[in-house]
């Protein structure tokens, strides 16, 4: 009778570089994920020490990942929370939310046009395609700039048919 081969059990260091090796990860990410495989003996913050020298574990590798993987879909208040999910630091945080702002307006009114693509014609319509953007973590004047067809031209900045947030 035959076993199947048994696995061998990977280090901390082995788990933590494939895990790094599908993605980037944040150090508390890491820790999380590790956590549950540390065995007696193992230093868990040695290893992330050691990761982290060596530049395995770089918190701007991992917010410009999450920024090239989900801002072209999400508005900046969705990136944002996902960044801070991942317990990046609050400043490089916000300097990414700030990067991000600059470009929502069009981020969004892409968003819009490759799902409604036309103005809403209802009250009811118009509500379903702001809530649209909303849940997708764009600003409210974003939203109402480009549901409202102002998204080009913004002068006066107010909202289109009285909206409010």
């Amino acid at each position: 009778m035959r076993h199947p081969p048994s696995t061998p059990t990977l280090s901390l260091k082995g788990r933590a570089l494939r895990l790094l090796a599908q993605r980037e990860h944040s150090r508390p990410e890491l820790e999380a994920k590790l956590a549950r495989h540390v065995q007696e003996g193992d230093d868990l913050r040695a290893v992330l020490d050691e990761l982290q020298a060596r530049d395995f574990i770089n918190p701007g590798r991992v917010a410009e990942s999450v920024v090239h993987r989900r801002a072209a879909r999400l508005g900046t208040q969705r990136v944002v929370q996902e960044l801070r999910a991942k317990g990046l630091d609050d400043a490089l945080v916000r300097a990414t939310a700030e990067r991000l702002r600059g470009s929502e307006q069009a981020r969004a009114l892409a968003v819009w046009r490759q799902r409604f693509g036309t103005p809403p014609g209802t009250p009811q319509e118009r509500a379903r395609q702001m809530r649209f953007l909303a849940a997708r973590g764009f600003a409210g004047e974003i939203v109402r700039r480009v549901v409202g067809g102002k998204a080009a031209d913004d002068e006066d900045g107010a909202a289109p048919d009285g909206a409010s947030d």
